[in-house]
C-alpha cells in the first residue's frame, strides 16, 4: 500500500487516504488541454455566451461547432420569452426553421399557454378568455380525441401529451383569485414559470440545430459528487466540498 494510505484501525472501517497521496494520486490523471478547452466551449454554445465563445475560441484554437451567429439568434429568442414577450418569440423561432414548431406540439401549447399567462398577469382578462377559448381549448380537446383513438408508444414524441387539457384547466385557475399571490397556482406567475418555457423552448432549437440539449459540464460535476459520495463510504478522503472554488478539505472528524 502507497506510504500515504494508512489501515484502517480495528475500531474503523474506512481506509485513510491523507491529503499529500491524495493530490500524487489526482496529479497522475492526464486530461489533455484540449479536451478541457472543449468542455469549456461546449459550455459556452449551449448556454450562449456568444462573444465569451468567440474570444476562448482565439484564445484556445477550439472552434464553435455551430455559426457563432446562431447563438445570438438563440438568446434572443430565449430572452424573449423570459421577458414574457411570447409572440416575438414564436415569430422569431419560425423565421429561423418553422418546423421546431411544427413538429413539436407539446412545446408550442407550452408557448401558447405562456402566451395566456401573460394576458393574465397584464390583467387583459377579456383577451385572455377569448384566447384560451379559440386557441388553446381546441388543442386539448384534439388531445383528448388523439389519446382515445390510439395508444401512444414511450417513442411517440409526433402527438401532444394527455395533459394539456389539466394545463389549460390549471392556468384558468388563476382567474378565480383576483390576489393571483393568494391562488394555489400562484406560481404560473413566477419568473420561473418564464425560465421553464425558454428551457424548453432552448432545447428544442438546440436539437433542430443537432446540438446537445445540456452542457456537458454540469453532468460531470454530478458524476464528481456521486462519485465522492460513493468512495466516501469505503474510505477517508481529501473531498471537493465547494465546486465553485474545488478546493480540496480533509472530511473533518
Amino acid at each position: 500500500m502507497a506510504s500515504g494510505a494508512q489501515q484502517p484501525s480495528s475500531s474503523s472501517r474506512k481506509t485513510i487516504i491523507l491529503r499529500e497521496e491524495w493530490e500524487k494520486r489526482l496529479a497522475d490523471v492526464k486530461v489533455s488541454k484540449r479536451d478541457l478547452n472543449s468542455l469549456i466551449m461546449n459550455y459556452l454554445v449551449i448556454e450562449g455566451f456568444k462573444d465569451a465563445a468567440e474570444k476562448f475560441a482565439v484564445e484556445s484554437g477550439i472552434q464553435p461547432a455551430v455559426d457563432v451567429r446562431t447563438i445570438e439568434d438563440r438568446m434572443n429568442i430565449r430572452n424573449a420569452v423570459q421577458q414574457g414577450k411570447i409572440e416575438e418569440a414564436i415569430e422569431k423561432v419560425n423565421d429561423m426553421d418553422p418546423e421546431i414548431l411544427d413538429t413539436n406540439p407539446k412545446l408550442f401549447f407550452h408557448l401558447q399557454q405562456q402566451r395566456l399567462i401573460e394576458l393574465i398577469r397584464a390583467g387583459r382578462i377579456s383577451e385572455a378568455l377569448q384566447f384560451a377559448q379559440e386557441e388553446l381549448a381546441p388543442r386539448g380537446e384534439e388531445n383528448v380525441r388523439l389519446h382515445s383513438e390510439r395508444e401512444l408508444g414511450p417513442d411517440d414524441f409526433s402527438l401532444p401529451q394527455p395533459e394539456f387539457l389539466e394545463e389549460l384547466e390549471r392556468t384558468m385557475a388563476l382567474l378565480a383569485f383576483e390576489d393571483h399571490s393568494k391562488s394555489p397556482v400562484g406560481d404560473l406567475l413566477d419568473y420561473g414559470q418564464r425560465q421553464k418555457t425558454a428551457s424548453e423552448l432552448n432545447a428544442a432549437i438546440l436539437t433542430s440545430l443537432c446540438q446537445e440539449r445540456d452542457p456537458k459540464l454540469p453532468s460531470l460535476l454530478k458524476m464528481l459528487v456521486w462519485a465522492q459520495d460513493q468512495l466516501e463510504e469505503k474510505m477517508s478522503f481529501p473531498k471537493i466540498k465547494n465546486l465553485a472554488e474545488c478546493e480540496l478539505e480533509l472530511e473533518s472528524k
